[in-house]
Formats: structure tokens, C-alpha cells, sequence
């Protein structure tokens, strides 16, 4: 009689849990929500069904509609912060470039039109405006080169920031209405960017104090007002 072989049944292997990685998938899935349907349309059922997982899951990490939508508020806030200051050295305000500033926040608005509106809503109307991680680094370092020997005199370091930012994320409006590519947008981005400098040049910085931006910024300028000067005749 034949021994019949006994087959060894394997059991599936049980999946490794990974709480900080299912945070990060139910944060995403939310930023996607909030891009698409704004913070009225943000439920943590849906952002659970978006982000593949249970259900229950996502409320053990976010029991509450309002608690789901803080903390992706502050992951946005997060992603700013990295794409706009990340690798910069605050110690010295003089060794903070302007231009990489500019164009960093310009590039991220652009990239994000939708997360950006969202997080410039949430924290523009919230109480306590400098719990957010973007926000309070973005205000006390202008705070901090406003009163520096390199800006002019007079800043209001809170009205400016608000009138920068709120600048920032609503350009892409006007901007994804008259482009159609990638590069187009990017050109736009460019624009925006060297514009708000020019503004900040001569309206709060001292131009003398930088002189290569001035040079820079006169130039295209002036390059500018060649080019209509042309195409007038």
C-alpha cells in the first residue's frame, strides 16, 4: 500500500501591519478628496473606501470628520513647508534666497491648485493660525527679515505674508483657465514668481542690498519694455 505523501499546506502570510503607512494612505486619499470636492465633501468613509482600508481602521486613526481634516490640513502644510524651505538655513536671514523662495511656492501653488485653495481656506480662517507648521514658519521668518537691515522700514510682516500667499494660491486660477500644457503652466509659475519679487524689490526689500536681484530684475524688465516698444511701431 502506497504511503500517500502528505502535502504541507502553507497559511498565507499575515500582513505586516504598518500604521504609520496606512496614516500616510488615508492622508493622501483625503488630500485627493479635498482637492475634488472641497472640505464640505470630506467624510471618513469615503476617504477609507479611496484608501483601501477597513473602514474601522480609519476611524481608530481619525474618529472624527474634523480631526481627519486637521490632520490633512497639517500634511498639506507639511508638504509645503519641505517643497518650499526644506534644505534652507534660517540661522542667517541674509543666507535665505528670495529667488529660490519665490519660485518654490510658486511651482508647489501650481502643482496643487486645489490642495493649496483648500489649505489656504482652513488656516486663513482659523483661530490659531500659527499651529500650522507653513504658516508659522512662513510669517516669523518674513517677521524676522522685516526688521533686518535689508528690508525697508514699516512692514506689517502678518499683512504682507497674508497678501503674498493668498496671491500664490490664487494665480493658479487664472492660470489653469489660460493654459493648456505643462510647460505653458510652468511659464506661468516663472512669471508669477519674478513678478512678486519685482514687487518685493522695490516695495519691501532695499534694492541696494541686493544687488545681483536688482541687476536681474531690472534686466528683464527692461527687456520687456524693449520688446513693446518694437511691437508698437
Amino acid at each position: 500500500m502506497l504511503n500517500k505523501a502528505k502535502t504541507a499546506v502553507k497559511k498565507p502570510a499575515k500582513r505586516k501591519r504598518d500604521p504609520e503607512g496606512t496614516r500616510v494612505a488615508i492622508l493622501e486619499a483625503a488630500g485627493k478628496l479635498l482637492a475634488k470636492d472641497g472640505a464640505e465633501g470630506l467624510s471618513v468613509s469615503q476617504v477609507a473606501q479611496l484608501a483601501g482600508v477597513n473602514r474601522g481602521t480609519a476611524y481608530q486613526h481619525f474618529p472624527t470628520r474634523e480631526q481627519l481634516l486637521d490632520a490633512t490640513t497639517a500634511w498639506v502644510s507639511e508638504r509645503m513647508r519641505t517643497a518650499v524651505f526644506g534644505g534652507l538655513d534660517f540661522n542667517n536671514v541674509k543666507q535665505v534666497d528670495p529667488m529660490h523662495v519665490a519660485t518654490q511656492m510658486a511651482e508647489f501653488a501650481m502643482e496643487n491648485p486645489e490642495l493649496g485653495r483648500v489649505w489656504l481656506f482652513e488656516v486663513m480662517s482659523s483661530t490659531r493660525p500659527s499651529n500650522d507648521s507653513f504658516w508659522n514658519l512662513y510669517r516669523t521668518q518674513f517677521e524676522k527679515f522685516s526688521k533686518s537691515e535689508l528690508a525697508q522700514p514699516g512692514i506689517d510682516a502678518e499683512v504682507h505674508s497674508v497678501i503674498m500667499l493668498m496671491s500664490a494660491f490664487l494665480w493658479p486660477i487664472f492660470t489653469r483657465a489660460h493654459t493648456r500644457t505643462t510647460k505653458e503652466r510652468q511659464e506661468m509659475a516663472r512669471r508669477f514668481s519674478k513678478e512678486m519679487l519685482r514687487l518685493s524689490l522695490f516695495g519691501t526689500m532695499r534694492p541696494e542690498k541686493f544687488p545681483d536681484l536688482a541687476a536681474q530684475i531690472t534686466a528683464d524688465s527692461g527687456v520687456k519694455v524693449a520688446a513693446a516698444r518694437k511691437k508698437a511701431k
